[in-house]
């Protein structure tokens, strides 16, 4: 009878050291294919460490640059709100300035109008004590507010009339209008009656092209047409006009054009 186990072979079957083999093979090839790489970067000039230190030194610029901008940022900061202080400095003293200027104003028109009632600034004893110019919405139009005021002690009512003209330039030539080519109404003079003082409001139509410098004023007692004094003052369209002259004068003759 035949031994049935007499060709049987044993083999010893190993599976995890197959597996360590194929790991080890796997992680050889890897390496080889990195070194291969490596080599390949390393001919064509690249340099890891060179790559390392270029990283450090661009964080570290990019640090710096950071804290400068923080700096920057902070100067930037701060000198805005010098700006806003220096600004709202310059606009308290603006408006100091302003209220100094309105002071002086008011305090040069008291002035004025208390001179006028204590000293006499001519023999008719009336005189303007205040004079505006009021710019109105249509071109060339503009209102004429003035007080006639009686200088010295009022002891009794006066009355008389008022001549206007206006100075200024026509196509750079000096020209005077007077109150009746100026008046929408076509007035020659405006009258008065009082005995202390009285308000006049009066319409004035420049013609176009005309540049107004000086407004006159000129005041007759009564009847009597040689006797008359005469102001002048600027033509100022803002606040009150400031006088420039004033005299007496006999023998006026109104200038018409």
């Amino acid at each position: 009878m035949a031994d049935p186990f007499g060709k049987l072979v044993v083999r010893a079957h190993s599976p995890r050291k197959r597996a360590w083999m194929f790991g080890g093979l796997a992680l050889l090839a890897v390496g080889f294919f990195y070194g291969m790489f490596e080599l390949g970067r390393y001919d064509a000039g690249y340099r890891v460490v060179d790559a390392v230190r270029g990283a450090l030194s661009s964080n570290e610029r990019m640090r710096q640059l950071e804290a400068e901008n923080s700096r920057l940022k902070g100067q930037l900061e701060a000198a805005d709100v010098a700006r806003r202080v220096d600004r709202e400095g310059y606009k308290q003293v603006e408006r100091s300035l302003g209220d100094m200027q309105s002071q002086i104003a008011r305090l040069n028109q008291d002035l004025s109008f208390y001179r006028g009632l204590v000293q006499p600034g001519s023999s008719i004893g009336v005189k303007v004590q205040r004079l505006q110019i009021v710019p109105e919405a249509a071109a060339g139009q503009y209102r004429l507010k003035f007080i006639l005021m009686q200088v010295g002690k009022p002891d009794k009512p006066v009355n008389g009339n008022t001549v206007i003209s206006v100075d200024g330039l026509n196509g750079g030539k000096p020209l005077n209008l007077s109150f009746a080519r100026i008046s929408p109404k076509g007035r020659v003079s405006l009258s008065y009656s009082f005995r202390y003082f009285q308000d006049f409001d009066e319409l004035l139509q420049l013609p176009p092209g005309f540049d107004a410098t000086r407004v006159n004023v000129e005041i007759h007692s009564g009847r009597d047409a040689s006797r008359s004094f005469r102001q002048a003052f600027v033509w100022k369209t803002q606040g009150v006009s400031v006088e420039t002259e004033a005299k007496d004068k006999s023998n006026v003759q109104t200038e018409s054009e």
